[in-house]
């Protein structure tokens, strides 16, 4: 297949790189509180901190049921409405987030009875404070980049970030409580919400005004039955953790949090990424664009996978020591679950590449909906199973393979959507090169750590990495798995660094990023 034409004026590698580099920012900024805390921290308490944000984060996640996700598809197709489809969002999530609150003031046992720590109870009213404080403001990084505001939404994301890190590791140097904590997020969540409020003023003017029940339930429709299938998502991924909390408590949660413990910054990427497929591929399929949808897909594909496989092959082979440098060789027990949870990396490949296309053919979003309410089902009876017979992993295991199936069932779906021929798979032919650089470089890998076995976990873990590194950039050059105009690229960023020169830097970069 030709290579289609795709937005020559501003690559979408670009757009999805500027999007990265700001959340690589705010993974910095975030990743040392968790590191610290298990210090700073006893495993019981380390263990009631993982509980509370776990609750703090799902609600944060599921309670916009992907209503702010709607604004990629409205304010480009309706950018005379933008105002109306603004506030119904700000409606939709400020609602959500008041139910909550009043139902954790009403019951503040609840969340005690949930996560089986009695400890939680007087934490609810804060808890609900904080989750009210965030959600109202988490559309703001989806407005700014549906509203063509890339720069500003990166800068929102560095901010949120730079000083919810701020507030909650100077919580936790002077206080070293889960309170404390606590208030250290609801003030930072406060802070967001004025700097939402300043934005949406200044961007959509008086918002508020106008309100058409017709115009919320349109977007309702759309945007709902993704939400559900996205809660229902999330439930596959953390369904696990309240069952084992429950369970177990705190002290064996805490080592059961660590083993499942994710890479922020492949959530990041995943994320930047979509930011910016999502409202290109929407765009593509209102005009019927079919061609340029799947070279966008599989190109998308293909450079994932150069990323995520060979850091799911090291971790694989030096997690061990990963844990042990990380969280201290107290939950080194956390290890053999950490290694089951590391096959969420290579999946996260296929939803990145199917979440756009789902998004973008709505007619079919009632099909994830039915699937995931299924698997949900599967899912909580398995682990009802499980878990008294084979504690932990089977746990962790449960939870991958439900996640597996739900992984292929929708790419088989998207197959069909997209129609797609063997004639378009030829654009993965990069794929198995790919693969085979991570296999030959995880066997090297192997053998330098049994080489040195007995050197300390960190002097190990950067021996390894430098090996794995070499010997998988090697490899891959060596199959030609980097195509030409990759090579060109990477030989303009390397000789723009060299030089020093910012601006030309990011202009070179700009420039020589090939479009998806």
């Amino acid at each position: 297949m030709p290579k289609p034409d795709i937005e020559p004026r501003q690559s979408l590698s670009g757009r999805a790189a500027l999007m990265m580099c700001a959340k690589t920012l705010a993974f910095a900024f975030s990743f040392a509180l968790p590191i610290l805390l298990v210090r700073w921290l006893n495993q019981t308490q380390f263990g009631i901190y993982k509980q509370v944000f776990l609750f703090v984060n799902t609600s944060y996640a599921l309670l916009p049921l992907g209503v702010g996700m709607s604004a990629f598809y409205f304010l480009p197709r309706q950018r005379e409405c933008r105002h109306q489809i603004v506030f119904n969002i700000v409606i939709f999530y400020t609602f959500a987030s008041a139910i909550l609150c009043l139902v954790l003031f009403a019951r503040p046992m609840l969340l005690a009875t949930l996560l089986n720590s009695p400890e939680l109870t007087k934490f609810a009213p804060l808890v609900a404070c904080v989750i009210a404080s965030w959600v109202c403001s988490s559309s703001l990084e989806m407005i700014a980049i549906a509203n063509q505001e890339l720069r500003v939404a990166t800068v929102f994301v560095i901010g949120a970030q730079l000083t919810k890190s701020i507030f909650l590791l100077a919580a936790a140097a002077t206080l070293t409580t889960v309170e404390s904590l606590l208030y250290a997020a609801m003030a930072q969540g406060i802070l967001q919400s004025i700097v939402f409020f300043i934005y949406l003023r200044s961007r959509f003017g008086e918002f508020w005004r106008g309100f058409e029940w017709r115009a919320m339930r349109n977007q309702l429709a759309y945007a709902l039955p993704f939400g559900l299938a996205s809660v229902i998502f999330r439930t596959l991924g953390e369904l696990d953790n309240y069952f084992v909390s429950h369970r177990f408590g705190p002290a064996v949660y805490a080592i059961y949090a660590v083993g499942c413990f994710e890479l922020p910054l492949l959530g990041l990427l995943s994320e930047s990424i979509s930011s910016v497929t999502i409202p290109r591929v929407s765009e593509l399929q209102s005009v019927g664009d079919r061609d340029r949808i799947v070279y966008l897909i599989f190109s998308m594909i293909r450079k994932l996978s150069m990323i995520m496989l060979p850091i799911y092959a090291f971790l694989l082979v030096m997690g061990r020591d990963f844990i042990t440098i990380l969280f201290t060789a107290q939950y080194v027990s956390a290890w053999p679950i950490f290694a089951i949870n590391l096959t969420l990396i290579p999946l996260m490949i296929i939803t990145c590449a199917y979440d756009p296309v789902m998004r973008a053919y709505a007619e079919h979003r009632y099909f994830l909906l039915k699937l995931r309410c299924a698997l949900v089902a599967l899912f909580s009876i398995s682990l009802w199973f499980v878990l008294p017979h084979f504690g932990l992993i089977g746990a962790v295991m449960t939870m991958v393979g439900v996640n597996v199936i739900d992984r292929f069932v929708i790419a088989a779906k998207v197959k069909r959507i997209l129609y797609l021929t063997g004639r378009d798979v030829s654009l993965l032919k990069g794929f198995g090169k790919v693969v085979l650089s991570t296999i030959a470089a995880g066997v090297i890998t192997i053998l330098a750590r049994n080489f040195i076995w007995q050197t300390r976990p960190l002097v190990a873990f950067l021996i390894c990495g430098s090996v794995f590194s070499t010997a998988y950039v090697v490899v891959l050059l060596l199959t030609g798995a980097v195509t030409a105009d990759e090579r060109h690229m990477l030989n303009r960023q390397l000789f723009s660094v060299l030089r020093g020169g910012s601006s030309r830097r990011a202009n070179a970069i700009a420039e020589a990023s090939d479009a998806y």
